[in-house]
């Protein structure tokens, strides 16, 4: 069977109509919705587990973190919306299912905390009780449940984002429908802190619990509502999936262990792989030691350092536009990461230099900086990463790179308190303690650097069209 069979996205592009920018920012509003969600789960509800029920902190992240623990299952789910369609719609139907999910799941965990509080509050204090760990036990249940929603949901989305897409306007797409994560948490902060603005420290119980109640009942049923206004109409009138694939129409779709073949039988695969996992390693160690660094170096009250994700995101949000529309069409996508990958590598040894000088407007603009540099190489990695997949298999394929984006965070956020932790025993003081978080990350950037120099997509997409047509020859054999 000649490769043409395979993939003649040039003829397909011909019959389907182009996806314009005012699509581009529709489909951005899934994109918002889950940055609205993050700032319940990782915002509000750490904040009340942590403070107002006072569960340790370490079991509070364990807890959290579950929901990226699940993220093998993105191949799964990948792999069911290639094969399996809902209504009709292999990534539609998915991305609305698992909205409706994560958003009941979501205000099922607050009722869960309700309970272990009563229990807890009876208790006259966190214990290590059998009650207190049933509870907590039910508590990471639905945190699983919500994990897998989003990982439904989020990879049938992003896999929906190749098949309406071209090499030539994919940059654009992921430019367009990323920044507005950026907008999601801006509006996601804003919704919260007027719904919960009545809560002062003197509220009670029954005052807290209403007040968040009523935030996780009207934050998830907005989200699922932009799941659906994003996602409505588009995959009939722009998907390509169809007319790419040569088995979509066959009984014998390619199975999960097929699919799993296809996956692995380029050693590009695991390379692009690992590629992912250095670099977003490189970009989230700084995560959770940002805040501290603020105020134990550069003395910035709590008031003032929660706010250094405004410069963070400002950047970032600037750069999505920038490089999706100016730089990745000019300089290519693989030009592009490794620009970016220096970029971050010099940004963050600013901002560990910074603190010698313990000036906060130094530290804003090393972080508006990082924004931008953040911003230019995740949006050249997100589109590279949508064109290495084959057409058979895009869903299992985004699942793949999901993976290693989600356990790459993951390890990152519990890496960056882990180095610090070493550097405070082993270094003289403070501000080389931080630092040597900010030198890993900038060795990681250019350790990315190294295996993006062994990715060559001609081959993958040789390899895996070789992979699907040995399957398909021995399936009819």
């Amino acid at each position: 069977m000649a490769s043409g069979d395979f993939i003649d996205s040039h003829g397909s592009s011909l019959a389907m109509p182009k996806v314009n920018v005012l699509t581009m920012f529709r489909l951005g509003l899934f994109q918002m919705g889950l940055a609205m969600m993050s700032i319940l789960t990782l915002g509000v509800l750490n904040r009340v587990m942590i403070q107002e029920i006072a569960i340790p902190a370490t079991l509070v992240g364990a807890v959290l973190a579950i929901q990226l623990f699940v993220s093998p299952s993105r191949v799964w789910f990948g792999q069911m919306s290639d094969a399996k369609p809902i209504w009709g719609y292999h990534r539609t139907a998915y991305v609305w299912v698992g909205a409706a999910v994560f958003a009941v799941a979501s205000f099922l965990a607050v009722q869960v905390l309700w309970q272990l509080n009563t229990v807890v509050s009876s208790a006259g204090g966190w214990a290590w009780t059998t009650q207190t760990m049933s509870w907590i036990a039910l508590l990471a249940l639905v945190f699983a449940l919500y994990g897998l929603a989003i990982c439904a949901s989020s990879t049938a989305f992003a896999a929906l984002l190749v098949d309406i897409s071209e090499e030539d306007n994919r940059s654009k797409v992921v430019g367009v429908v990323w920044s507005m994560l950026m907008v999601g948490i801006i509006v996601g902060a804003i919704i919260s802190s007027s719904l919960l603005k009545q809560l002062t420290p003197e509220a009670t119980t029954a005052t807290l619990q209403a007040s968040v109640n009523r935030l996780f009942l009207i934050v998830p049923a907005i989200v699922f509502a932009l799941a659906i206004i994003a996602t409505f109409g588009v995959e009939k009138k722009y998907s390509q999936y169809t007319t790419r694939s040569t088995v979509i129409n066959r009984e014998d779709s390619i199975t999960l262990g097929a699919a799993w073949r296809i996956l692995t039988a380029s050693p590009q695969t695991g390379i692009f792989f690992t590629f992912l996992v250095v670099m977003s390693l490189g970009l989230f160690m700084q995560d959770p030691i940002l805040e501290p660094y603020a105020g134990q170096v550069f003395r910035m009250p709590l008031a003032e350092s929660t706010k250094l994700n405004v410069f963070y995101g400002t950047g970032i949000l600037i750069a999505y536009g920038v490089g999706g529309f100016l730089i990745v069409p000019r300089l290519g996508k693989q030009r592009t990461i490794r620009l970016g990958c220096m970029l971050v590598a010099l940004c963050a040894g600013l901002l560990g230099i910074s603190g010698f000088s313990a000036n906060p407007a130094l530290l804003k603009l090393g972080l508006v900086l990082f924004g931008l540099a953040t911003g230019i190489l995740t949006t050249a990695a997100i589109t590279l990463m949508l064109d290495l997949t084959a057409p058979e298999t895009s869903g299992t394929f985004i699942g793949a790179w999901g993976l290693a984006q989600s356990l790459a965070r993951g390890t990152a956020v519990a890496a960056g308190g882990a180095i610090l932790d070493v550097g405070r025993k082993v270094l003289p003081n403070l501000v080389l303690a931080y630092g040597l978080v900010f030198a890993l990350e900038a060795a990681l950037m250019l350790l990315a650097i190294w295996f993006l120099n062994r990715v060559n997509v001609r081959e993958f997409q040789t390899n895996a069209k070789q992979a699907i047509a040995s399957i398909l020859q021995s399936e009819l054999d």
